[in-house]
């Protein structure tokens, strides 16, 4: 049974910092992208960052580039990390982690195609106050 487990959202002011987790368990992600993904009611989804186990190749949105890092733990290689600094008040969200089997894509096209990632977690409210 595949579950991820996402923590670390809070309320934050404008130029503050957060770092999300997210525990996954009961896959192996050697084949497998790992994503932040974002969505704000009304809007549609928006990957915020991405990592390829296969490729070692990282994705950020242009919105976050520079703020934001994507890690994972080096030891278990099943949780990973966004760090999250200089926030601004658009980057409020709930923010879920994603994996999915992306052999048959592209890096590129995998990261930001949010329909292809088959696991999520529950969401994670990150909410920046101006």
């Amino acid at each position: 049974d595949v579950q991820l487990q996402a923590s670390g959202g809070g309320l934050v002011q404008a130029g503050g910092s957060l770092r999300l987790s997210c525990a996954v368990s009961g896959i192996t992600l050697d084949d497998y992208a790992m994503s932040w993904i974002r969505q704000v009611p009304g809007k549609e989804r928006e990957v915020v960052s991405c990592t390829s186990k296969s490729d070692g190749s990282t994705y950020y949105a242009d919105s976050v580039k520079g703020r934001f890092t994507i890690s994972s733990d080096s030891n278990t290689e099943n949780e990973v990390f966004l760090q999250m600094n200089s926030l601004k008040p658009e980057d409020t969200a709930i923010y879920y982690c994603a994996t999915g089997d992306q052999k048959a894509y592209t890096s590129d096209y995998f990261c930001t195609s949010p329909h292809l990632f088959t696991y999520w977690g529950q969401g994670t409210q990150v909410t920046v106050s101006s």
